[in-house]
């Protein structure tokens, strides 16, 4: 398998990457950014700004959303665009994950659980697991996560998945 590294959890945890997400970390106690998040759990996206505080420059600064055409259409791990990673909330609606690991962190985020739906990123087989806060149940522990590399670094989020 040329060109696929398997990293474990210590390895990742190694990178020079705690600063950031302990920045990122902060910024989403933040009570727009919380506000947005219930907006999307609630009736899902995009959330017109002006059903929120004014206040948002910076949460896009930072990456933790992204407001185009007026409107906040990613709050991760949320996003108001069709995705492969299909959330389905504890009441039946759907949303959309910005990727795997995105949909695997609702549930904790929003202390229920929920069923995930995808596809295999190597055969496309469909897979659905349920997700507890406490983390994936043991049916979908032969679930592999993929994580890739995004191609072009000054992109803030990735456009596709």
């Amino acid at each position: 398998m040329a060109g696929f590294e398997i990293r474990t959890a210590e390895e990742f945890a190694a990178r020079d990457l705690q600063s950031l997400w302990l920045a990122r970390r902060a910024a989403r106690e933040r009570p727009e950014f919380r506000r947005i998040l219930q907006l999307f759990v609630e009736r899902g996206g995009p959330v017109p700004i002006d059903a929120i505080s004014p206040a948002l420059v910076a949460l896009d600064d930072e990456d933790l959303i992204r407001i185009q055409d007026g409107k906040v259409d990613v709050a991760y791990p949320f996003t108001a665009s069709p995705t492969s990673f299909v959330v389905r909330l504890p009441d039946g609606q759907d949303r959309f994950a910005c990727c795997a690991v995105d949909a695997l962190g609702i549930a904790p985020m929003i202390g229920q659980p929920v069923e995930i739906r995808s596809r295999c990123h190597h055969c496309g087989a469909p897979l659905d697991l349920t997700s507890t806060p406490e983390g994936p149940r043991p049916e979908g522990s032969d679930v592999m996560l993929w994580i890739g590399q995004r191609a072009d670094d000054r992109c803030k989020i990735a456009d596709s998945l």
